[in-house]
């Protein structure tokens, strides 16, 4: 009987994607509306996505435009950019809001580089978790010892292709970050 590894897959693609995420958040100079994806604004007594409460356009390389459907809202839009902190400048007028990226300086993009391998790590650290989690399982099963180091050869390309997939991830944000 032959493990079945779907359950192991799918724990790497949530790990690529949770990766994938945390590197969307990070900005490199440029103006990327999913920056703003984790920020809520109280909006008629609940919090929510400022893509549910505005349009959220690139405007030019360096400046997104937030354009609240209900211009009642530009101030509550604004102090929830301003408290998350991205390092970002917001400008209101009347019809809304602009979110300007400053230029990245070397010493910043050092440190944001450092920040990647950090959440690059974490990663790694999740697949190493998983990839235990499996071997216990494969102990678990009582297969015979060759079709047991067959399983785990096979858990171990898994493994190796994921962490080619998070290192495929890092060196495009990192080449994001750099250039």
């Amino acid at each position: 009987m032959a493990y079945n590894f779907t359950n192991a897959k799918a724990e790497f693609k949530k790990v690529e994607e949770w990766l994938a995420r945390e590197y969307s958040g990070i900005h490199t100079g440029r103006a990327t509306p999913s920056v703003l994806d984790g920020i809520s604004v109280e909006s008629y007594g609940s919090f929510q996505p400022i893509k549910n409460v505005a349009s959220v356009a690139i405007e030019d390389p360096r400046t997104l435009r937030v354009a609240p459907w209900d211009k009642n809202q530009i101030k509550d839009i604004e102090k929830a950019i301003v408290a998350a902190n991205l390092g970002l400048s917001v400008a209101s007028d009347e019809s809304g809001l602009r979110v300007i990226f400053p230029m990245l300086t070397t010493e910043n993009r050092t440190k944001l580089v450092k920040v990647l391998k950090e959440k690059m790590e974490d990663a790694r650290i999740s697949i190493r978790k998983a990839r235990e989690e499996v071997q216990d399982e494969i102990k678990a099963a009582a297969l015979p010892e060759d079709e047991e180091h067959r399983t785990k050869e096979e858990l171990q390309k898994y493994v190796d292709e994921a962490n080619e997939a998070l290192e495929k991830i890092f060196a495009k944000k990192e080449n994001e970050v750099m250039n």
